[in-house]
């Protein structure tokens, strides 16, 4: 046995009784696997013990360990937030991990404000526990187009202020949104405090589900305005009540109690498992998403509900009061504490055999498995177009990870460059790059593309990210001879080059080669098409929507800077305030006039600079 063998089984003689963390690390001292135990002595020794049976990729981790480091804990549900917090530290090759970086979009109600307004957030407001904002939250909306169809609905039913001015009630005119009746103008107290209140109560009502008690209570309004012979006011609840009733028909009602639950469940085929999960408020699904684990070898169903629970919820999210799982888990309790304590409010797993809940487990069933199989078609797919890509352009290496870069100016001005990536043949936005042009001036695109690709090289150089296997330029044998020449120099000159260029007069795409003269021709329509053509047209559209942002503030800052009274300081004010130059130019002459520090004439001047076409008069008379 050697010293490396000595020194481990040493350790696994001295291993704490007590529970905590263990991390698994090989001979170089990379943390291979992260765990928890309640008896660390016994965890960790089960795993080499001889004759005990292994996956396959539990066999191999425990092949590469050389040492054992254990963290001693006061508690299970200690060594439960300690495991989640190194995790996310280390990020254990052997360990689960959720590709899941996304705040989802949810709805903000500040109720305690004495005019709330909706608002859009990614994020709990605060530290945790959330509930000590004061705030209302409402979600999350998978995918967040269902979330904007809820806000234009919510506007039509309760015609919420969409402005960002302080409201007071002693505002002098009403903006056009009162006039269009998409607002009933609490600022200038045509809609008392106390009727925006009611009004708040009742979209509470309708966004936590109970609708019921809302068109009950909208009734009552009704026949007490009626009664008093205010048949147009009773008009108008009318109307509200038949919206409130239509909404509620194209909603899918799933929960009969109207309760608040995330449904999770999991489809398992071969080495791969999809996890998709419901996200279900006040009886009504808001949305879902679907999760991918490749090759999780033996882990059973329990270990991947549990790791998922856990990393998914680890983040700052709203958490439902239930949670519906397809099976009990072994460690049920300590994740139902853990949940609760993180939420500062009472949350159940719930394991259902039968009856309405174990529907919604089929339900969500039916969506792990479609969405798995989709996901197996798409990959198959894309992995037949990249063979195809490899074999028609003789590359060096399967193409998985692509790189395609493009260059976006007008005559040389706000010149920028793009980077898009591909891997597995679909899209990764999270390793998407934007270059602003530094060292080039004029209409050089060649030398432009040379400084992007210079920029990349560097991050090659410092190891950050993965090596692409294929780089792709939108262009022909100049831009191909620019990136070349940059390549050439580095250890990274034997990456596979490529450039794309299309051809005038609907000729067809033609692949242009470092060592070639003449370019290759591409098959019209054939799945290796459609794929390089996909990431340079990417590319090209990263490249141009930059382009257009940075043009676009350029312009508008200048703009800025020619209206009298505008300098520097107000400048920044105006930008702290509004957030960005667009959401200046967006703004009424009120909100602009609401700025701290900004005389009204100023205000006067920022506001007809933007808006040529309005006369102040007419605003303001």
């Amino acid at each position: 046995m050697d010293d490396s063998s000595d020194s481990l089984h040493l350790q696994l003689e001295h291993l704490p009784h007590q529970s905590g963390v263990y991390l698994m690390k090989n001979r170089h001292g990379t943390v291979l696997y992260i765990g928890k135990a309640l008896r660390l002595i016994d965890r960790v020794r089960s795993y080499f013990q001889k004759g005990a049976k292994h996956s396959d990729k539990t066999e191999s981790m425990v092949r590469q360990v050389d040492s054992i480091e254990t963290i001693v804990t006061g508690s299970e549900l200690e060594a439960l937030l300690l495991e989640n917090s190194l995790i996310k530290k280390y990020r254990p090759k052997y360990n689960i991990l959720l590709r899941d970086n996304k705040n989802y979009p949810m709805l903000r109600l500040p109720i305690l404000d004495d005019y709330p307004r909706l608002e859009i957030v990614r994020q709990l407001a605060g530290v945790a526990p959330h509930k000590k904002d004061g705030a209302l939250y409402f979600g999350p909306y998978i995918p967040s187009n269902g979330m904007y169809e809820m806000l234009r609905l919510l506007r039509k039913l309760f015609p919420l202020p969409n402005c960002t001015i302080v409201i007071d009630g002693k505002a002098e005119r009403p903006c056009i949104e009162f006039e269009m009746k998409r607002c009933l103008a609490p600022c200038t107290g045509h809609q008392s405090k106390y009727d925006y209140r009611e009004m708040i109560k009742r979209m509470r009502l309708f966004l936590e589900g109970k609708d019921n008690l809302l068109i009950k209570i909208l009734q009552q309004e009704m026949a007490q305005k009626a009664a008093a012979l205010q048949f147009e006011e009773a008009g108008v609840i009318r109307d509200q009540i038949a919206k409130v009733t239509k909404a509620l028909e194209r909603q899918r009602i799933v929960g009969l109690n109207r309760e608040d639950q995330d449904v999770i469940t999991l489809f398992r085929k071969g080495q791969d498992v999809g996890i998709t999960i419901l996200f279900i408020r006040g009886g009504v699904v808001l949305g879902k998403k679907d999760f991918f684990l490749k090759e999780v070898g033996g882990d059973s169903d329990d270990v991947l509900l549990s790791t998922f629970i856990q990393q998914f919820y680890d983040k700052d999210r709203v958490i439902p009061k239930q949670v519906i799982l397809p099976a009990r888990l072994p460690d049920a309790a300590l994740l139902q504490q853990w949940l609760s304590d993180k939420n500062k409010t009472p949350i159940h797993l719930v394991f259902p055999a039968r009856g309405a809940y174990r529907s919604l487990l089929n339900l969500a069933m039916e969506n792990a498995q479609a969405a798995f199989e989709m996901k197996a078609t798409t990959k198959e797919i894309a992995e037949d177009s990249l063979i195809a890509v490899q074999k028609m352009l003789h590359l060096t290496r399967l193409p998985n990870r692509i790189e395609g870069f493009d260059i976006s100016n007008i005559m040389g001005e706000s010149a920028v460059g793009s980077m898009v990536v591909f891997e597995g043949g679909a899209p990764k936005k999270s390793d998407y790059r934007r270059f602003r042009i530094k060292t080039v001036s004029g209409a050089d695109d060649f030398a432009m593309m040379a400084e992007v690709l210079t920029r990349r090289v560097q991050a090659f150089s410092e190891k950050e990210g993965a090596l692409p296997d294929l780089i792709l330029v939108d262009g022909g044998r100049g831009q191909l001879s620019a990136v070349g020449s940059v390549l050439k120099e580095t250890p990274f000159s034997d990456i596979d080059l490529i450039g794309l260029a299309k051809e005038k007069n609907g000729n067809p795409e033609r692949v242009y080669f470092p060592d070639r003269a003449d370019p290759m021709v591409l098959p019209t329509g054939s799945l290796e098409t459609k794929l390089l053509v996909a990431v340079r047209d990417e590319a090209h559209r990263f490249a141009i929507t930059y382009h257009r942002k940075i043009r676009s503030q350029k312009m508008t800052i200048s703009q800025l800077e020619e209206i009298s009274g505008i300098g520097k300081k107000r400048r920044l004010l105006l930008l702290r305030h509004f957030g960005s130059v667009a959401k200046i130019k967006e703004a009424a002459l009120e909100e602009i006039s609401a700025v701290d520090g900004l005389p009204q004439k100023v205000a006067q001047q920022l506001f007809e600079a933007f808006h040529p076409d309005i006369s102040l008069e007419d605003v303001s008379s």
